[in-house]
């Protein structure tokens, strides 16, 4: 028999959004706020932009993480102001909001245009190594229509201090598996648009 879940947040109304984003900084807390925002989806969008410049890094990283399923325009140049964040966790957050394609609901990333440089950038010069094993790896789907993305991943394949960058920089340049993989899938597209 399943039991029923109980919630933690007591006294907080469903529809306080503000308030659920507060608590995200709350360890005891911040499950079942981000499950309630999760659920409120693009009724909650106002509060989850209001998160993004929170003085708690976990509110921010929670706001980026909400965000990066629910893509919303007006929220890209405070996602992009916590690509400069001092922690690197708010800053790998906030580079995932931007780039990735797969936990979107309903939009691709944003204006790819204006999100590839800057992911170009982390990857190249970001002192921590788990930011950049994310930039290389979120700009992997890029590498066919890119050739910065594909020079910046090729250096860092080649030279990148941290080894896990460098294997996922491999696996994304000509000879890497998933630049194998996805060039398959590249193709019946550029062939399309020609």
């Amino acid at each position: 028999m399943k039991r029923r879940r109980i919630s933690t947040l007591g006294g907080i109304a469903p529809r306080d959004y503000a308030t659920l984003v507060d608590s995200l900084g709350v360890p005891h807390r911040a499950k079942e706020s981000f499950r309630r925002l999760l659920l409120a989806g693009h009724s909650a969008l106002s509060a989850m932009r209001v998160g993004l410049v929170h003085d708690n890094d976990d509110v921010r990283i929670a706001c980026c993480r909400l965000l990066d399923h629910f893509m919303d325009v007006k929220a890209l140049p405070r996602l992009i102001e916590n690509l400069k964040h001092p922690s690197p966790n708010v800053r790998g957050a906030a580079m995932h909001a931007l780039a990735c394609d797969r936990c979107k609901e309903g939009a691709c990333r944003p204006a790819e245009e204006k999100v590839l440089p800057i992911a170009i950038d982390m990857l190249v010069n970001d002192p921590h190594h788990r930011v950049r094993q994310m930039a290389a790896d979120l700009l992997g789907p890029s590498v066919h229509r890119s050739p910065d993305v594909l020079d910046a991943l090729v250096k860092a394949h080649g030279s990148d201090k941290s080894p896990t960058v460098r294997k996922i920089a491999g696996w994304w340049i000509p000879g890497g598996a998933r630049y194998t993989k996805t060039l398959k899938k590249e193709r019946p597209r550029l062939q399309l648009s020609a």
